[in-house]
């Protein structure tokens, strides 16, 4: 692992405090953030290390995890940096079956009591978030968001960049695509199309993105 469990993250706000707990369960020495400016909130106490421009493109070797909440942003910034040695996040909590395919140093967070059951796969830059269920062969889209509380019942499919709000319930064997935002408590019983925004139960789109 690049520089020997020390790891450096680039965003530093409320997402980042619980990724940094995450990080320092599992034994990372955390060197620092980077972020547009120093921030005057700093409770992990950490040192500011400049934007990330000027840090990484002169440490490539130094481990690194991208802990911002926007799945777009997240993705942008991990891309940009394609030689960098992002790291996962998975809180010794979390109950991974065997069987689960889980993408290896690509800034994926897993955080508490995550539970993800036999043949799932998950895709990079993924957060899975406090107490959510991933269950049997479902699959799970780079740079998606599974809130708190989610369930995600068999055999579903999350596109890319897609955010599934805390305690929604989706189906199993629906098929949600690219960049859907789903609110909390919604409960999909069907496919949702790219770009569409879905609220209530059952689920209703009221908003649709052209992508």
């Amino acid at each position: 692992m690049p520089g020997k469990n020390k790891i450096a993250f680039i965003g530093y706000s409320g997402h980042a405090y619980v990724c940094m707990d995450v990080a320092r369960t599992n034994g990372f020495e955390i060197e620092g953030y980077c972020d547009s400016e120093e921030k005057k909130n700093n409770p992990f106490d950490l040192k500011y290390l400049g934007v990330e421009d000027d840090f990484f493109c002169h440490t490539p070797m130094l481990g690194a995890f991208v802990a911002i909440g926007s799945n777009a942003l997240r993705e942008k910034i991990v891309h940009k940096f394609p030689k960098q040695g992002f790291v996962n996040l998975v809180h010794p909590s979390a109950v991974i079956s065997a069987t689960a395919s889980v993408t290896a140093d690509a800034n994926t967070l897993i955080n508490p009591n995550v539970s993800i059951n036999a043949l799932a796969q998950i895709g990079r830059g993924v957060i899975l978030n406090t107490n959510c269920t991933i269950e049997h062969e479902c699959i799970i889209g780079d740079f998606a968001h599974i809130a708190p509380g989610a369930v995600l019942a068999g055999n579903v499919s999350v596109g890319k960049r897609t955010f599934v709000g805390a305690n929604s319930v989706v189906k199993q064997g629906v098929r949600i695509g690219n960049d859907v935002t789903i609110g909390a408590g919604t409960v999909i019983i069907n496919d949702i199309e790219d770009g569409a925004t879905v609220v209530g139960n059952p689920g209703k789109i009221i908003k649709k993105h052209n992508l």
